[in-house]
């Protein structure tokens, strides 16, 4: 072959080369691309490699399927009690068809936009200022059915709708502003009204709880002092009747209990009384311990002379000192109950 017909060759190469890699295209994940065939719409290519005609098939648009968060600047609406307020919103769309999107309208969107402008204006219209303030969520609602219904015939769906901002006029901030302060200023006087009726219940209730407790612990010590009289006083008869018991176990005679009556005398004779009064029958006790101790052979005894009943000794003469007086109490209780009694020490 001569040399001009290899030079034809590699330029025919060069430009097939040329014309499969300029008609190569690789679709990346995430967008799609509409191709037209002379002008008419052919196929839609998905993400990976595709090759086309060339001269005769093109990209007609390039679609992104991503959802896309679209930021509408504020639109002046009127409320149904006729203030006018100024709300943006957001409006979150995918493409999920590529052909309606490139051939549905024109520009999808701008016709989004005014769509959502439309709308919002429409339903804002039926709600009072307040309500459009605390019905955020119902507003959202209803505008996103509302436009994804309408875009569909656009190949665009719309996934949500949010209200980004409602800014009312100032005078209106101004009054909402003094009513909220109001509204603080109440809740504060109900919370503080609440806290001192609480207070107040508090420490009655705790006041009543200390007095019933009070009650019961004096209730408690009155029970226990009266148990332990009534135990003291108990064990004192017990003690009493367990010292009677013994003595009818002991069988003491008459005359052992005639000398315990003696001493009994004797302690009650110690000159801490100004008179003393001594029993009729002494006589004849000191007379029964004389026989006594005439049968024992225990010293001398003479004969007792009976005496009338005794007198009362009086110790309380102001001529004597108190040692006198407890030494003539104790002498004349005892002279008083031995009158005409001559009885002898034995040696």
């Amino acid at each position: 072959m001569s040399t001009a017909s290899l030079i034809i060759i590699a330029i025919i190469v060069i430009i097939v080369l040329w014309l499969l890699l300029a008609n190569i295209r690789v679709v990346p994940q995430g967008q799609a691309y509409v191709i037209e065939n002379l002008g008419k719409f052919k196929t839609v290519w998905d993400a990976g490699l595709h090759l086309k005609a060339p001269f005769f098939e093109r990209i007609a648009k390039k679609v992104s399927l991503k959802e896309q968060v679209l930021d509408f600047p504020p639109q002046p609406v009127i409320t149904k009690d006729n203030v006018t307020i100024n709300i943006d919103s957001v409006v979150f769309a995918r493409v999920f068809d590529p052909r309606l999107y490139t051939y549905g309208v024109e520009s999808p969107i701008a016709g989004l936009q005014n769509l959502s402008a439309t709308t919002l204006r429409n339903i804002i219209g039926e709600l009072e200022l307040d309500q459009t303030l605390t019905s955020r969520d119902q507003i959202n609602a209803r505008l996103a059915a509302v436009l994804d219904e309408a875009t569909d015939p656009w190949g665009i769906k719309v996934t949500r709708v949010e209200l980004k901002n409602i800014q009312p006029p100032k005078e209106i901030e101004e009054v909402m502003t003094k009513q909220m302060r109001a509204e603080r200023e109440r809740r504060q006087t109900v919370l503080e009204a609440q806290a001192h009726q609480e207070a107040v219940v508090s420490r009655a209730e705790g006041d009543k709880q200390a007095k019933i407790l009070a009650a019961q612990a004096e209730r408690d010590a009155q029970i226990a002092l009266a148990e332990g009289r009534a135990k003291s006083i108990e064990l004192v008869y017990q003690a009493e009747a367990d010292g009677l018991r013994h003595l009818n176990e002991a069988r003491v005679s008459d005359s052992v209990l005639k000398l315990k009556g003696i001493e009994v005398l004797k302690d009650v004779a110690d000159g801490r009384a100004t008179k003393i009064y001594m029993p009729s029958d002494i006589a004849s006790a000191i007379s029964a311990l004389g026989l006594v101790g005439e049968s024992l052979g225990i010293g001398d005894a003479t004969p007792v002379n009976r005496s009338p009943k005794p007198k009362a000794v009086d110790v309380s003469d102001p001529c004597c000192d108190d040692d006198e007086k407890g030494a003539g109490a104790k002498e004349a209780a005892f002279t008083s109950a031995m009158i005409n009694m001559d009885v002898s020490d034995r040696d």
